[in-house]
């Protein structure tokens, strides 16, 4: 049985995630920030879910909360993330909230993985998704929501080492863009459903092999450019 841990699992795409790898059969625990989510979540999911109530990124309870899981993991999806800031244009910037993306959403990833790192050892065929975001693409010259299209570019090359690095340990890493969707963050004029996002994702992440590792793909799995 293929055992997932996906974090920020209280809503949006990462909610989705737990409902349809339970439906795959797979065994799943993930990270909410509060107690009223994880019972919320543990009332709809009662037999193969297991909540696990931590901020990523706050260092000790990351590090409790992996001491406390049971097991080996297959998979780790690094799903948790903020849009940032209100004001985050690089001539009028909230600098606190900036900090604050880059938390979440780049040095939290690296802050779970390496919690995590030896029950994905324990697996036989272990893997690192990280949502990341075409909105952090080099290549795409855009000045809107900075701090989020900074932290997304930031992560991706977080992640880009973590693949050079666990390569020889058999751990594939790879990044993903959810595509533009109807979640809280995305809006309601979004392209693509939350059910069609976590499907690709997960299709990607089961498919992934270490031939993979240190590739950024969109949620339908074609690459995408750095």
């Amino acid at each position: 049985m293929t055992s997932l841990f996906v974090t920020g699992c209280g809503r949006g795409i990462g909610a989705e995630l737990v409902r349809q790898a339970i439906g795959l059969g797979w065994d799943v625990a993930g990270s909410v920030r509060d107690g009223e989510a994880a019972d919320r979540l543990q009332r709809q999911f009662p037999e193969r879910f297991r909540a696990c109530v931590f901020d990523v990124t706050d260092t000790e309870a990351v590090s409790a909360a992996a001491a406390a899981c049971p097991g080996a993991i297959d998979i780790l999806i690094n799903n948790a993330g903020i849009i940032g800031p209100d004001r985050q244009s690089t001539l009028d910037m909230d600098f606190a909230g900036f900090a604050e993306t880059l938390a979440v959403n780049t040095i939290a990833p690296l802050r779970v993985a390496q919690a995590f790192l030896p029950h994905l050892r324990r697996s036989a065929n272990p893997r690192i998704l990280t949502i990341s975001s075409a909105m952090g693409r080099l290549s795409y010259m855009k000045s809107d929501r900075i701090a989020y299209r900074a932290s997304k570019a930031a992560v991706n090359k977080v992640m880009q080492g973590l693949a050079v690095d666990l390569e020889g340990e058999g751990i594939a890493v790879r990044l993903v863009h959810p595509g533009w969707v109807r979640t809280d963050m995305g809006g309601s004029q979004a392209d693509i459903s939350v059910q069609e996002s976590a499907a690709g994702i997960l299709r990607i992440v089961e498919a992934t092999t270490l031939a993979d590792t240190g590739t950024f793909v969109d949620y339908d799995g074609s690459t995408i450019p750095w």
